[in-house]
Order: C-alpha cells, then sequence, then structure tokens
C-alpha cells in the first residue's frame, strides 16, 4: 500500500474517532461524574500511550527528558488533560451532545484570537470575518435559533464550553515550542496531569465508579479520543504528500458526530444546531483559507 494509501486510511480514522467520542462523553456521564470519567480516561490513555511508546521502540527517549522538561510537562499537564477536560466533561454534563460538541469546534478561532496576545500576532481583515461567521454560529446553538433573544438554557455550560476552547488554544500555543518526540511529549503531559485529576477526585468526588457501562464508556475515551487517535493522526500527516488535504478531512468530523449522537444518544438534532455548526465550520474554512498547516491533536470533541 502506498503512503498516501496509508494516509487517507490513519486520516478517516481518526476522524471516525473524533466523530464518536462526543456520544462517548454523553453515554459515559449517564454512569459517571465528570470528575470520575476524566480519571478512568487519564489512566487509560497513559496506558495506551506507553503501549505505543514500546511498540515504535522509543521508550528509550523517556530517560533523556530533563527536569526542565518534566517541569514543563507537568505545568503542561494541568493544563491537558486536567483542567481541559475537567472544564469539557462539565460542559458536556450540562449541555446536549448536540450543543456541546459544535461549540468546543470554535477552538480554532480561540487560538486565532490568544495568539495575538500571547504569539504577537496580527488578526487579518479575512480572520476577524471569521471569527464573527463562526461565533454567529455559536450564538445561533446556544439560544437555539433564538439570537435575538439572547436566552440560553444554560449559560454555565454554555461558557464552560467556550472556556475549554480557551485552555485547549493555550496549550496548544506553549505546546508547539515543545521539540521533543510528540508522543513522548503527551504521554508526559498525561502522566504528570494524573495527579492533578486524582486530587480532584478526592476534593471533588470519589472513587465508587462503579457500573460496566461506564468505565467501558470512559476506557474508550481514554484509548481513542485521548490516545490511539493523536497517534493515527500524526502518522496520517507524516505519511501525506499534501498536508492540506489530509487536514481538510477534519471538517467531515462535527456533522458525523451528530449522526452519532443522534442515533447513539438518542438526541433529536434540531435545525438550529445543523445552521449553527454551518456557521462555525465556515468560520474555519474562511480562517484557513491560504493556510496549508494542520490542526494538532483533539479537535472534533
Amino acid at each position: 500500500m502506498q503512503d498516501q494509501q496509508k494516509a487517507y486510511l490513519y486520516a478517516f480514522a481518526t476522524v471516525f474517532f473524533w466523530s464518536t467520542v462526543a456520544s462517548a462523553f454523553k453515554l459515559s456521564l449517564r454512569f459517571l461524574d465528570p470528575v470520575q470519567l476524566l480519571f478512568v480516561a487519564n489512566l487509560v490513555s497513559v496506558t495506551v500511550l506507553l503501549l505505543v511508546l514500546i511498540v515504535q521502540n522509543k521508550t528509550y527517549l523517556l530517560l533523556a527528558v530533563s527536569r526542565r522538561e518534566l517541569a514543563r510537562s507537568a505545568v503542561l499537564g494541568i493544563l491537558n488533560p486536567f483542567l481541559y477536560y475537567l472544564v469539557l466533561f462539565k460542559a458536556y454534563d450540562l449541555l446536549p451532545a448536540q450543543e456541546a460538541q459544535p461549540l468546543n469546534y470554535t477552538w480554532a478561532i480561540a487560538l486565532t484570537l490568544l495568539s495575538v496576545p500571547l504569539l504577537k500576532q496580527r488578526v487579518t481583515r479575512q480572520e476577524l470575518l471569521a471569527i464573527c461567521i463562526s461565533y454567529f454560529g455559536v450564538l445561533i446553538i446556544a439560544t437555539r435559533g433564538d439570537p435575538l433573544a439572547l436566552r440560553f438554557d444554560s449559560a454555565l455550560g454554555v461558557t464552560l464550553a467556550l472556556s475549554s476552547t480557551v485552555i485547549w488554544a493555550v496549550y496548544w500555543i506553549y505546546n508547539t515550542k515543545d521539540r521533543r518526540d510528540p508522543v513522548v511529549s503527551l504521554f508526559l503531559n498525561f502522566l504528570l496531569g494524573l495527579p492533578f485529576v486524582t486530587v480532584a477526585v478526592f476534593a471533588l468526588s470519589d472513587f465508587a465508579v462503579g457500573g460496566v457501562a461506564g468505565l467501558l464508556g470512559a476506557a474508550y475515551v481514554g484509548i481513542f479520543e485521548m490516545g490511539l487517535a493523536f497517534v493515527f493522526w500524526l502518522n496520517a500527516l507524516r505519511l501525506t504528500k499534501s498536508t492540506a488535504q489530509i487536514a481538510n478531512l477534519i471538517f467531515f468530523s462535527p456533522f458525523l458526530s451528530l449522526i452519532f449522537i443522534h442515533f447513539l444518544v438518542g438526541e433529536e438534532i434540531r435545525v438550529s444546531t445543523i445552521l449553527g455548526l454551518i456557521f462555525i465550520v465556515a468560520g474555519n474554512v474562511l480562517q484557513r483559507l491560504g493556510k496549508n498547516t494542520a490542526p494538532p491533536q483533539a479537535v472534533a470533541d
């Protein structure tokens, strides 16, 4: 099989995983609270990423990590998985999956906004237009098709969903400065983020995560959302002859996600959700026009 064919297979697998995780979040939260879900998923993801490193014969790279790099991983681990997923899972707990998933998809717009103060970049008129288009889509979804009324069923849920995009954008900006192997970096971030997640369980919840269904859902999140999707995406980008072609496949993910949400979670997908998502995706496309860059790890939750 040619490298480009392998790239597409890895990319399609990744898009499939990203399309299913919103349903996995919502189904798992029927049995676990957000902190418990994060703890189990984080524990599983660390195990999966370690196995990936063993299979790739990269465990020796862990021995070369300096104390400074470990400290950096600990800080990044606070951002992701600890804060990012804690906020995201709580948003999913408060909102229908069909609302939380598209709102989280605005991370790319948050990244553009934060690049101004953090990276001293300038925002073009095209990017400003893209921001306005995407956030108008957010308004349509959050108000369930009545943006002029500005009434929200869960203002806290909407705030948390949008806050998760800010946390992810900050994480990605600082993670791009990491020159280590990306799988090694993610493994250490998740490993060193686990103690903070564990403390959160003691402080905010408990370890009584009874029930096979919840554990299986959390394991699915840990294996695919936090683990293999990232590795598969890296492989797709490494093998492809055109990063743009592979990266553009990501725009199928939020629409496929709505199909899974309907059939697996049982939500009736509202017209306002589809319309708002179209605006959000249109803003993302406009923001990326002319850029031959690929999006980071988990962008379609």
